[in-house]
């Protein structure tokens, strides 16, 4: 394999497939990366036995088709530091020789039949098409509300639930803290078209695939199997194993909670925001708690840490005249689903009182539920 490719496009694409590269791992070949030189073609294979990634480097000049195992630590390093606008590849069977300017570097090889393969994304199975603007919107509104913590053996609450069911697709996620559903528009191809599937897709490839949806009008092909998921677009093809396990019943939780909200109440995604930044300003690691007192016109906020004092702010609600409510978040919880928004201007908040779930609405395809917390702060 020899060829001559842009520094800066290698770098990007060593950088994404950097992400499926095992921090640790007993097999010292899925430390590196494949490397396959065809025509114009560069393609670079990263595997850590559950999350693979595929990604074509084109416009390079091939001199020599053929393929390598690459150190991806030492192979980023040397395309970091240098500052030349090309560099050159050339491996043999006993080593890698790079070149970027007047720097030379040698870097050991390994057979490269010991790199495992992934599989190819198959047209002939069913599968659905999503926008990669619709998609990158629905991963950052759902993904941040899967659990982080590894409590209970709750396995299945640690992936996102990607649903695809007529011409809709849905990615759902919670800690049982909070839920988050975002559906946005799909089309679903190959055999039982229309019907439902329903697969766990773990953090880690939900967050590789996000990364490599960088042109907003490219559809994603999305293949849902019984025990794993291939992701496909343009540059890149995303393998992952399923999470296993039973996911809680959203769909009635949501329904129970609307069912029951009696108030109503219109909020400004920008001034709720900088409100609730405010107000958690003074919370600390035992008072994680901003208590709202909803009123005619207005919503108050107060927050108080033992050590780091106390705050009180408040934002004007023009647009709401309804009976006073009082309820208490984590504020956490409130930032990082208003920060998912990305430019909405609006959100409605639907509650029935302090003691329990609050549902935010933004559009006809997000909802977003909050459990809120119990007792005084």
């Amino acid at each position: 394999m020899k060829l001559t490719c842009r520094r800066d496009g290698l770098l990007t694409a060593c950088q994404l497939v950097s992400a499926a590269v095992p921090a640790r791992t007993t097999n010292a070949v899925l430390s590196c990366v494949k490397a396959v030189a065809r025509d114009d073609a560069l393609t670079l294979v990263a595997f850590d036995t559950e999350v693979g990634i595929r990604y074509e480097l084109r416009g390079n000049e091939v001199a020599r088709a053929g393929a390598a195992i690459l150190p991806i630590n030492q192979l980023s390093q040397i395309l970091k530091e240098s500052t030349d606008d090309d560099v050159s590849l050339d491996a043999t069977g006993e080593v890698t020789r790079v070149r970027a300017g007047t720097s030379r570097f040698e870097l050991p090889a390994r057979p490269v039949d010991e790199f495992p393969d992934l599989p190819a994304f198959d047209d002939a199975g069913r599968y659905h098409e999503v926008t990669a603007g619709i998609l990158r919107a629905m991963i950052r509104r759902t993904a941040f509300a899967a659990d982080k913590k590894d409590s209970g053996g709750r396995f299945a609450l640690k992936g996102v639930l990607w649903e695809a069911e007529g011409k809709t697709a849905r990615l759902v996620a919670t800690d049982t803290k909070r839920l988050a559903v975002c559906e946005g528009p799909a089309t679903v191809y190959g055999p039982a078209e229309g019907a439902k599937t329903s697969h766990l897709v773990p953090p880690k490839a939900i967050a590789l695939l996000e990364r490599n949806l960088t042109d907003d009008g490219e559809l994603v092909r999305v293949g849902l199997r019984p025990n794993d998921a291939l992701f496909q677009t343009e540059r890149a093809m995303i393998y992952t194993t399923l999470v296993q396990g039973r996911y809680p019943p959203y769909r009635d939780i949501i329904g129970q909670t609307r069912k029951t909200a009696a108030v109503t109440v219109p909020l400004p995604v920008e001034g709720f925001l900088a409100r609730v930044r405010q107000a958690a300003i003074v919370t600390d690691d035992e008072s994680k708690r901003v208590d709202m007192t909803f009123a005619p016109g207005r919503v108050g906020m107060k927050a108080r840490g033992s050590e780091t004092g106390s705050s009180d702010v408040e934002l004007p609600l023009p647009d709401y005249d309804g009976p006073e409510v009082t309820i208490a978040f984590d504020p956490s919880y409130l930032v990082e689903f208003l920060r998912a928004l990305e430019g909405e201007p609006a959100v409605t908040l639907e509650m029935t009182d302090g003691g329990k779930p609050a549902l935010f609405r933004c559009g006809d395809g997000y909802v977003y539920l909050v459990m809120p917390l119990a007792g005084q702060g």
